[in-house]
């Protein structure tokens, strides 16, 4: 049976965090935080699971899971965010995997609860991610924002039943202030690839996301929420695209200042 480390990066996370701890306990030999100075009680709770606590400056998603993967004593790693936690079936089926480890890395759906309900449809489920790794097999890898674990080579992860139970946004003027938040962090980065946005992307891609969202991919089978998810998704996108002409003029201006004077 392998050794197994969980590594959870957190940030005032003291409403979630219990519940991840909890659904870890007696599954993983070692719970590794890396905190980037939380001011709330999430380091009292954490260590009164046991957790190690770490606190390292935010440099990024990316660099922060990184630099948390090497704090752990074993290299087999599941990696979990603060606002997540296992299902019992997955649960189970991680420890199988400990008992048998046959794969470089294992992905399983997640499961995502808005506003208490559980998104089951649209582009939010199953939303598959790669969690448990040998992390000698690979690292994160993404710029400013979707981090992801890449393994090295042509090498391919197995897959595990059960889901990664995702509470997401508590109110919907969260998810439109982190919609905000997280365009900012898309744009910048298409930004700094050199990309730009037509007016035909400005002015369809919004439409034809909703359409695959709510229409296509059965968004709408969630009710009322299956409705605003797919709605502020939509939104983002619109969001992300004039976001990024915005940059792109700016650095126009500034290349060319005599152009504006």
């Amino acid at each position: 049976m392998v050794r197994l480390s969980a590594v959870i990066i957190t940030f005032n996370e003291e409403r979630n965090i219990a519940r991840c701890l909890e659904s870890i306990g007696g599954l993983c030999d070692e719970i590794v935080v890396v905190d980037s100075f939380s001011n709330d009680n999430t380091q009292k709770i954490c260590e009164q699971y046991g957790a190690k606590f770490i606190r390292n400056k935010w440099p990024g998603y990316t660099e922060q899971k990184n630099f948390a993967n090497i704090q752990a004593n074993n290299d087999h790693i599941l990696s979990l965010d603060a606002d997540e936690a296992l299902s019992p079936e997955l649960r189970a089926s991680i420890l199988r995997a400990k008992e048998s480890w046959t794969s470089p890395a294992y992905e399983m759906n997640r499961l995502t609860n808005y506003c208490g309900k559980w998104i089951r449809h649209g582009s939010w489920y199953p939303d598959r991610q790669l969690r448990l790794f040998d992390r000698t097999r690979g690292c994160w890898k993404g710029e400013k924002i979707h981090e992801h674990f890449v393994l090295s080579g042509n090498e391919k992860p197995g897959f595990l039943k059960g889901d990664i139970l995702h509470y997401s946004y508590y109110t919907i003027s969260g998810h439109v202030a982190q919609a905000n938040h997280f365009t900012d962090l898309t744009a910048e980065a298409a930004h700094l690839k050199g990309k730009n946005a037509t007016m035909w992307k400005v002015i369809f891609s919004p439409a034809f996301k909703f359409m695959r969202d709510y229409i296509f991919k059965l968004g709408f089978l969630d009710g009322y929420y299956g409705y605003v998810v797919c709605r502020i998704s939509a939104h983002a996108t619109f969001l992300k695209y004039i976001k990024l002409r915005e940059l792109a003029s700016h650095e126009k201006k500034r290349s060319n200042p005599d152009e504006n004077a």
